[in-house]
């Protein structure tokens, strides 16, 4: 870990040769074994300062989890640029510098997640996957948030609470229910197309290696003459790509429910870097009225026959995170951290999330999450922003006025700095509404989606629908079908007749999973007798 130029990073006093153990003042620790009691059965004294020092820090260890992402895995790479978009300079659709100069390097973090479970949830859930990029760049960072998926549940962030509640497990039993998922997803018929994928072999991607990556949400490229394009992101692995069967996955999980993680580190210590290609789909920034679908939906895809996907660079991961802590469950993502030449699109859930994203990391790392050196730009850091929690240096340059924490000023305080280039000024009209989009589309891409799947993926994706709708109520069984019937009717029909067969003893446990019940029953059945002591 480096400390960026952020002032001294806790033992630059002692050399680095000098092993020995101290507290967080600097004290030798003499006996790191003993409290300090009355004789030495006790009890203990209250001024035990070490002990107190070493215990209420060891409280303190974990951060508050992640509301969602709680299950990580990470590491450092760099991000090397083509210098062109397919055939065509970079720089005619975007002046951001990180693209410009063929085999330009960036340094990247990259943090890969599971979702909805808890920080040390199995590796193996049915769950889309996280796939968030911290690239550090001379112009400061720039954070690719998105997932292994391509598309989402929902189109208005308005809605994300609930449709995280209604993935989490219930409130009461504390275990994920499949009747409170389809509950909601019947009255949300956009997520079918989300549905479709992630109850597929592609709700298990093999590790994080094999899968690709999106940004999901549509952005803006802008160039020096202020003309934008939108863009969609893909990240597609040099190493294929691989998923699971709800079996599989079950049987990995009984061995090891780690294994994405020790996966990614294992084959960086060895030398396998992974490897992604970034390409991007490129779009007028207009309505597209000639579209069945309109281009700032989350739930869709867009046809790669009409926006083909052009290279743009690619990303190599080649080191692992020295302290997991300090990396992986500290680093911090936005989806509103762009650099010049990236721009915001109207896209409602990218909106949303530009507010939720850095609100969450100040409430879960501190009001100073972005002193932390894995969190820090690479560049010199320059603001009038003070004080706070855990605030250990301020970001004033040499030579600046530390009395001046405003803007404007004569006496020698921060000043603007020069624009890059024309700013990109879209024209917005229209009346102030709360309303759904017009070309909703629900059904087609779902549809489509469906008859690509190989039969195998289709049987899959059959059986992990029947094995966590099949104990919900008859009356969201019922709009289910429909919705998937509204899919292709072949789609429809084919979970109707596996819910006439299922037998209500095969589930209950996590989305996707078959004969959960038994393994409930098993516990106490096959276990062993031990007498107490």
């Amino acid at each position: 870990m480096t400390n960026n130029g952020h002032g001294d990073q806790g033992n630059g006093q002692q050399g680095g040769d000098d092993k020995t153990l101290t507290n967080r003042q600097g004290h030798p620790i003499h006996n790191n074994q003993n409290m300090r009691t009355v004789g030495n059965r006790g009890p203990a004294t209250l001024e035990n300062y070490n002990f107190l020092e070493k215990i209420t820090h060891f409280d303190r260890e974990r951060i508050p989890e992640r509301v969602v992402h709680a299950r990580g895995a990470g590491a450092h790479g760099y991000f090397e640029s083509y210098g062109t978009v397919g055939d065509e300079p970079v720089s005619k659709y975007t002046r951001a510098r990180l693209f410009q100069q063929k085999g330009k390097r960036t340094p990247v973090f990259v943090r890969f997640s599971s979702v909805i479970h808890g920080g040390h949830s199995p590796e193996t859930l049915r769950d889309p996957r996280g796939f968030a990029v911290k690239f550090y760049t001379e112009d400061g960072n720039w954070d690719l948030v998105g997932n292994n998926l391509k598309v989402f549940f929902i189109r208005d962030a308005m809605k994300f609470p609930d449709l995280v509640h209604a993935f989490k497990p219930d409130p009461v039993t504390n275990i994920q229910n499949g009747e409170r998922i389809f509950d909601f997803i019947s009255n949300t018929p956009e997520a079918m197309h989300m549905i479709t994928f992630l109850f597929s072999p592609w709700g298990i991607p093999a590790n994080y290696r094999q899968m690709q990556g999106s940004g999901v949400n549509t952005y803006k490229w802008v160039n020096d003459n202020g003309e934008a394009v939108l863009v969609k992101y893909h990240w597609e692995p040099k190493q294929g790509i691989k998923n699971l069967t709800q079996e599989e996955a079950q049987m990995i999980q009984a061995k090891n429910f780690n294994h994405a993680t020790q996966d990614l580190y294992e084959a960086i210590e060895r030398g396998d870097y992974p490897e992604w290609e970034l390409l991007i789909q490129v779009m007028s920034d207009d309505d597209h009225p000639e579209l069945d679908f309109d281009p700032l939906d989350d739930t869709k895809l867009w046809p790669e026959d009409q926006f083909p996907w052009l290279p743009v660079g690619r990303m190599v991961l080649d080191r692992n995170p020295v302290d997991y802590h300090a990396e992986v469950e500290q680093v911090a993502f936005g989806t509103g951290v762009l650099v010049d030449g990236l721009e915001f699109s109207d896209d409602k859930m990218l909106q949303g999330r530009t507010l939720s994203y850095s609100d969450t990391q100040r409430y879960r790392v501190g009001a100073n999450y972005l002193h932390l050196p894995i969190n820090s730009p690479k560049k010199r850091v320059a603001t009038n922003q003070r004080g706070g929690q855990m605030a250990y240096h301020i970001d004033v340059p040499e030579g600046g006025n530390p009395h001046v924490n405003y803007e404007p000023s004569t006496l020698n305080g921060l000043k603007e700095a020069p624009a890059s280039g024309k700013e990109y000024s879209p024209q917005i009209e229209g009346k102030l509404v709360k309303q759904s989009i017009e070309r909703t589309n629900n059904f087609k891409q779902a549809g489509e989606r469906y008859r690509l799947y190989e039969d195998w993926e289709r049987e899959e994706l059959i059986k992990n629908l029947v094995n966590t709708l099949g104990p919900a109520q008859k009356h969201i069984q019922d709009k289910m079908l429909e919705l998937f019937t509204q899919c292709d009717e072949d789609y429809g029909h084919r979970v109707g007749e596996g819910l006439k067969n299922f037998k209500m003893d095969d589930s209950g446990g996590p989305i996707g999973t078959n004969k959960s019940s038994e393994g409930v029953r098993d516990a106490e059945e096959k276990s062993h007798q031990s007498k107490p002591y």
